[in-house]
């Protein structure tokens, strides 16, 4: 007998699209995959060197819960050196990656009634881990190149509402906040006194005169409403290292830590030396990899557009598109599920983000594959 907890929650698309492709491909199958989220690219030499030291120096021993000093250290003065924030070394977590931070945050400030403003399109676990905490998830729609104002959230507050759920920029969509409708935000949260959770883990991966401001830098006010989220993964190509890690408050993430010590107790510390290693190296592997999905980007929008019954929006950061597939006449979960048996493509099925209109496609992949894939969906849908 399962609780209702559990049996209320959906699964993970992304990850259900990417196991099913990844399959076929087991089986022989030569499938293009615009699923999972994760960059192409290898973790960068010296981070993996750092991580073979760490085991050579035996290393491998329990860690205090919320990670190594070391590491949190160099947290805080990242955020310090590239966001302008300031923050103790007290007030920040390491947990087991971007995901695992999330939900430890969403456990200890979410209860039972609360509401959370979640704009759409959203990431997949953003609105099961509202309800695995007994919140509810109240949808704010954002406009049609998927931009977020103040305005919008404000029609979204009420005497429940905890928390905002601020995801620039984001995914799916790749739209960026502007930094004036994020001031405008954090004024709105600190008249209202609720939290925001900002998820910054795709902060780097910003194209052209678009510009990314954390939320929290805008003074004493708001950084003591604001939870920041972000992780090594997507930065430095460590998806599976599994490092995240949190900022905020003393009371929130010493509520964290707790948490965190009767689920899963300190994140690999193996991975912990490599994290570091990310945060203190050298950094041109990351330019590297920007400049690589600013190409594959220019390049996915416009192919897009060019195929009958798809639209979409320039993707002004992150590694998506999220093209408008309605002019097919198909649903997004008919779309995915034809193409991914007919033509070998996999895509996320846009439901899965709040919008049923739309698909997902990773531009994470090399150009070979992105051109592959986008030839086989012409012209699969050509002989549709």
């Amino acid at each position: 007998m399962l609780s209702s907890r559990v049996k209320n929650i959906a699964p993970s698309a992304t990850l259900a699209i990417d196991a099913k492709a990844k399959q076929l491909r087991k089986s022989g199958k030569d499938v293009v995959i615009f699923g999972a989220g994760e960059p192409d690219f290898n973790t960068p030499e010296n981070i993996k060197l750092a991580a073979k030291k760490a085991i050579d120096g035996n290393f491998t021993r329990y860690t205090p819960v919320g990670g190594i000093p070391e590491l949190r250290k160099a947290v805080a003065e990242k955020f310090q050196r590239e966001n302008n924030v300031s923050y103790d070394v007290s007030e920040i977590l390491i947990s087991c990656g971007g995901k695992h931070s999330l939900y430890n945050i969403a456990m200890a400030v979410l209860g039972k009634g609360d509401e959370a403003i979640l704009p759409v399109p959203y990431w997949v676990s953003y609105e099961e881990m509202i309800k695995l905490a007994e919140a509810v998830p109240v949808f704010c729609n954002t406009d049609e190149r998927f931009r977020l104002t103040a305005g919008m959230v404000e029609e979204k507050i009420s005497d429940k509402t905890k928390m905002l759920i601020l995801n620039s920029p984001s995914n799916p969509s790749g739209a960026i906040v502007e930094p004036d409708e994020v001031r405008k935000i954090a004024r709105l949260a600190a008249d209202n006194n609720f939290y925001v959770v900002s998820d910054e883990v795709y902060e780097h991966f910003v194209y052209g005169d678009n510009k990314s401001i954390s939320i929290a830098s805008l003074g004493d006010d708001i950084k003591s409403l604001t939870i920041v989220s972000n992780s090594v993964s997507k930065t430095y190509a460590m998806t599976g290292w599994r490092i995240g890690y949190t900022a905020g408050n003393n009371e929130i993430i010493k509520a964290m830590e707790n948490l965190q010590s009767h689920s899963t107790s300190n994140p690999s510390n193996i991975a912990q030396y490599a994290a570091l290693e990310a945060l203190t190296g050298p950094q041109e592997s990351v330019k590297k990899m920007v400049r690589a999905f600013d190409e594959r980007r220019k390049f996915i929008y416009k192919r897009l557009n060019e195929i009958d019954g798809i639209s979409c929006v320039e993707p002004e950061g992150a590694f998506y598109a999220f093209p408008d597939i309605s002019g097919t006449g198909m649903s997004s979960m008919d779309f995915a599920s034809k193409l991914l048996s007919e033509a070998l493509v996999a895509v996320v099925p846009g439901i899965a983000f709040g919008s049923d209109r739309h698909i997902r496609l990773s531009y994470a992949a090399s150009m070979r594959d992105i051109e592959r894939g986008l030839d086989r969906i012409e012209k699969w849908l050509k002989q549709s």
